[in-house]
């Protein structure tokens, strides 16, 4: 019987992280909604806009599951707001 550690790991391996699935995004799509902040790290807003285009589109199989969103929140891969040092 695999413990539980074995279990979680490969849950985990299985993930992708934000960069894998933004390359299986339509560069259409990646562009529109990026346009003009590809410098800086991904909002949330922006993976939103992403999502419900793809859920529009009929494309499910698509998006990312639920733990790899939450993935991408706490790991920092994607930032949920911007604060502009004043």
């Amino acid at each position: 019987m695999e413990g539980i550690y074995q279990i979680v790991c490969k849950f985990y391996d299985n993930m992708k992280s934000f960069k894998d699935w933004w390359r299986t995004v339509p560069e259409e799509l990646r562009y529109k909604s990026r346009k003009g902040d590809e410098a800086n790290k991904p909002l949330l807003n922006q993976v939103n806009y992403v999502l419900l285009n793809l859920h529009m589109a009929g494309k499910h199989d698509a998006k990312p599951t639920h733990e790899e969103l939450k993935d991408w929140l706490h790991s920092g891969q994607v930032d949920v707001l911007r604060i502009s040092a004043k």
